[in-house]
């Protein structure tokens, strides 16, 4: 049996850090996209405002399958205004039981000035204690640098640009060209 899937490159390279800290919520996400050893691009956009810049999101995973979430994510948003997990959990739905979404390899960090959340294809729709969260290749690292950031006076910017350069440094998939977005929030 020839599973061509198995036999394909293996893309790699995304980094995706939240923090939210005294009335502002960012996400950070670095630039890089590789296929096995090799970086194909140091400079891709994996975090952008949606909802007529009422949320962020920021992307892991295959491109062409997280545009089709922020796509699917915009129209639930339009569908139910200012209700971002009730749109979240929505979504999740259709991906769990869409057989197209089913098929879509991608997580979402979402937030919005009250709310962060993943988003994941198993159905998951989860928020983060402690008001960080990071997904991808290099999200554990950047969640563990943010986390013992978050105790000292740094800003929610400047924790979350610091997580990622530390991200960085151990993750061969991560980068530190970064693309930040960042909301006033309720916490």
């Amino acid at each position: 049996m020839d599973d061509t899937r198995s036999s394909a490159p293996v893309w790699h390279g995304t980094t995706i850090l939240a923090v939210r800290k005294n009335g502002r919520v960012v996400l950070a996400g670095d630039g890089q996209v590789s296929v096995g050893q090799t970086v194909m691009k140091s400079t891709a956009r994996k975090v952008r405002s949606i909802a007529k810049g009422e949320v962020i999101t920021g992307f892991a995973g295959a491109t062409a399958d997280a545009f089709t979430l922020f796509e699917r994510l915009e129209a639930k948003l339009e569908q139910y205004p200012r209700q971002l997990t009730r749109a979240c959990v929505e979504l999740a739905k259709d991906w769990r039981q869409d057989r197209y979404l089913r098929r879509l390899e991608a997580m979402m960090l979402v937030a919005d000035k009250g709310v962060t959340l993943v988003l994941t294809g198993t159905g998951d729709v989860l928020e983060p204690e402690g008001h960080v969260m990071g997904i991808g290749s290099g999200g554990n690292y950047a969640l563990a640098a943010a986390k013992a950031l978050m105790d000292t006076e740094h800003d929610a910017e400047t924790i979350a640009r610091k997580a990622m350069a530390i991200a960085a440094e151990i993750c061969v998939y991560t980068n530190t060209n970064l693309t930040i977005e960042s909301l006033a929030s309720d916490l």
